[in-house]
């Protein structure tokens, strides 16, 4: 399923007429507020998004998207009537995967999207794990938490890993000591100690769900 998000009726009208004609399943909205509502209900393969829309503009709505692990690997190829350099370049930067100016020819269009649908479907699911507003990103080592990116040093990242990858899951400081220091680390508990208060601070709002159990160790909640 495509989404074309396009207030212009006689160009969204096209836009799915054409999409369907080319085994191609898609839906238009025309107004955000409407887009959203189908958004919580179904999850489209591409979106076709238009920047200048009643309610909310295309890209406010494409930098929510991007913020949103369940919607930020949606393939999104931006339709505007703006040609500047500085408006595609802050499409892309946004996080658009494509862009194109109106007005277009609907064969180009249609193979636009077919070649984004192809290079998303060979992309490996990226392993992402999610603990409230905190988002882990396994093989880039990347962390964000409310979109924004942490930087954190290896022992901290391997320490959150570790705790998100066990949700729930109690860990004593020895067991954290071993399995991230090692068994042949001469340091001490209280290592891990200061690694958890300087991941918390880093971590800001994300930091709260680094629970303390009393008595035993650490572990994140829900």
């Amino acid at each position: 399923m495509i989404y074309v998000l396009e207030d212009d009726n006689s160009i969204r009208e096209l836009v799915v007429y054409t999409l369907c004609h080319t085994n191609l399943e898609a839906k238009g909205f025309d107004k955000p507020s409407l887009f959203w509502t189908a958004m919580n209900e179904e999850k489209p393969e591409l979106i076709l998004l238009d920047i200048m829309l009643p309610e909310e503009d295309g890209l406010t709505i494409l930098r929510n998207l991007r913020e949103d692990i369940k919607t930020m690997d949606i393939p999104v190829i931006m339709l505007t009537a703006k040609d500047s350099e500085y408006d595609k370049v802050l499409g892309l930067d946004t996080g658009a995967d494509d862009y194109v100016a109106k007005p277009f020819g609907m064969m180009e269009l249609v193979s636009r999207i077919k070649a984004l649908l192809r290079r998303s479907t060979k992309k490996e699911e990226p392993h992402i794990i999610a603990v409230g507003n905190i988002v882990l990103y396994v093989e880039k080592h990347k962390v964000l938490v409310e979109g924004e990116e942490i930087y954190l040093t290896l022992k901290e990242y391997e320490l959150l890993l570790t705790l998100m990858e066990h949700k729930g899951m109690v860990f004593t400081r020895d067991q954290l000591l071993n399995k991230i220091w090692g068994y042949e680390f001469d340091g001490e508990s209280r290592t891990v100690d200061v690694h958890i208060r300087t991941l918390r601070s880093k971590l800001k709002t994300g930091g709260d769900y680094i629970e303390t159990v009393r008595g035993v160790g650490y572990r994140v909640g829900e």
